[in-house]
C-alpha cells in the first residue's frame, strides 16, 4: 500500500522538482506551446531556479512544497507547490496591486503518472494551511484556459473564476489564462 504525503522542499529536491516540471509541461501543454518551445526548455536552468526558490526564499511566507508517493519498495517525488504573497505576478494587466491579505499560487504541478491519487489536493490543502497560520484569508491562481484539468481540480476545492484574465506570449503566440480565487475561511 502506498503513502501519500506533503514535505517542505529541501535543497536537494531542486533537480526533481525541474524534471517533474519539464514532465508535466511538455506532456499536459503539448496542444498549448509550440513543440520547439517545450524541447527547448533547459531542466539545469528550471533546477537553479528551483534552489534559489528554496535556499533564498523573497520572504518567509513563499514556500515551496513537495507531494511525496512512499510504497514498500520505493519512495518518490511526485509533485511539487509553490506559493507566497500575492505580488505582481499574481495581477492582470494594469490591475492595481491586490490586498497584502491574498496569497497566489506560483506553481503546482503533479507529474501525469502520479496523477488521480490524491496529491494535488494534498499540496493544495497544505498551501491553505500554511496561508492561514500566515494570516491570508483570500488566495488566487492562474490556470490556462485550456489546461481544463486544472480549472476542474480547482473549482472543485472552492475556487472559482474572478474575472480577471490574461495572456502570455510564447514565441510569438498568445496563451490566455484565467484567474482564479477562493476565499480561506470558507473551506
Amino acid at each position: 500500500m502506498a503513502i501519500g504525503f506533503v514535505r517542505p522542499a529541501r535543497p536537494g529536491d531542486a533537480a526533481e522538482i525541474a524534471r517533474i516540471q519539464l514532465a508535466t509541461w511538455r506532456t499536459a501543454y503539448r496542444r498549448m506551446f509550440p513543440a520547439h518551445v517545450l524541447a527547448n526548455l533547459d531542466e539545469a536552468y528550471l533546477a537553479r531556479g528551483w534552489t534559489e526558490a528554496i535556499e533564498q526564499p523573497p520572504s518567509e511566507q513563499h514556500r515551496v512544497l513537495v507531494a511525496v508517493e512512499q510504497s514498500e519498495t520505493a519512495t518518490s517525488t511526485v509533485g511539487f507547490a509553490a506559493a507566497g504573497p500575492a505580488d505582481e505576478q499574481a495581477l492582470a494587466p494594469e490591475e492595481p496591486p491586490l490586498p497584502a491579505t491574498f496569497a497566489a499560487v506560483t506553481d503546482l504541478l503533479v507529474e501525469p503518472r502520479w496523477g488521480r491519487r490524491g496529491h494535488g489536493s494534498r499540496l493544495l490543502s497544505a498551501a491553505v494551511t500554511h496561508w492561514r497560520d500566515d494570516g491570508f484569508t483570500h488566495a488566487v491562481a492562474w490556470a490556462y484556459e485550456q489546461d481544463q484539468a486544472m480549472q476542474k481540480f480547482l473549482t472543485s476545492a472552492g475556487w472559482q473564476p474572478d474575472g480577471a484574465g490574461r495572456a502570455l506570449d510564447v514565441d510569438d503566440m498568445l496563451v490566455p489564462q484565467l484567474r482564479l480565487h477562493v476565499a480561506l475561511s470558507g473551506e
